[in-house]
């Protein structure tokens, strides 16, 4: 993916250098974190709705359910769709270059439901699948009344841009000179160990996918 001409919706305006415009930079980042937020306007008042996404090639996908005012309201308008990852806070030697480390993503674009129960199936199936390989085949099938009550959103990644800040505080040359502990504290999301449903039939034990389960 490259910059289109109207990527200068999203093109930075502030610090651009931290700005970068290619899918090499901005799939890795929506891979990497499954919670957006879906900014919308409805009936002239501004929401923005958290909610999973996941990515296949260059197209974004969000779900949940029908009844959704968000979903309804997305329906062929436009939206902006974020992602962003904490990485660190940045201490520096004068609160003004306190800072975090982060990557971030900013997405605009025309969201549309994806109509087809078939195509809307498979996309669920890839959802389930790009964090737990072999989960879909081994759950009861997806009844009519559900795949009704589900609905899955797409839109491409066509103008989007990414923001990213890594590594140590930036201050005045003069400060440096200055006896005061400065750095990064790293920040990270774990996963821990799964917790059984207390109703799991005796015997059944957690599946590979389960436990190899990682974020990013």
């Amino acid at each position: 993916m490259t910059a289109s001409p109207a990527t200068d919706r999203v093109r930075l305006r502030r610090r651009h250098d931290r700005g970068g415009y290619d899918a090499t930079t901005i799939h890795p980042i929506l891979d990497a974190m499954p919670l957006c937020s879906v900014g919308y306007v409805f009936d002239g008042q501004p929401y923005v709705t958290p909610t999973l996404q996941w990515r296949e090639g260059n197209r974004l996908y969000w779900h949940g359910s029908s009844a959704s005012r968000m979903l309804r309201a997305v329906e062929e308008a436009e939206v902006c769709v974020t992602v962003a990852i904490l990485d660190g806070f940045v201490l520096a030697r004068s609160g003004f270059h306190h800072s975090i480390n982060y990557r971030s993503v900013m997405m605009l674009g025309t969201a549309r439901r994806v109509a087809d129960p078939d195509l809307k199936e498979a996309r669920l199936k890839t959802f389930v699948e790009g964090s737990f390989p072999g989960r879909w085949d081994m759950l009861r099938p997806a009844t009519g009344q559900e795949m009704k009550a589900t609905t899955v959103m797409t839109m491409p990644i066509d103008e989007a841009s990414s923001k990213i800040r890594m590594g140590p505080p930036g201050d005045e040359e003069e400060d440096y000179a200055l006896p005061i502990w400065a750095g990064v504290i790293p920040v990270r999301m774990a996963v821990s160990h799964p917790v059984p449903d207390p109703r799991n039939l005796e015997g059944v034990a957690p599946p590979d996918h389960v436990l190899d389960f990682r974020l990013g």
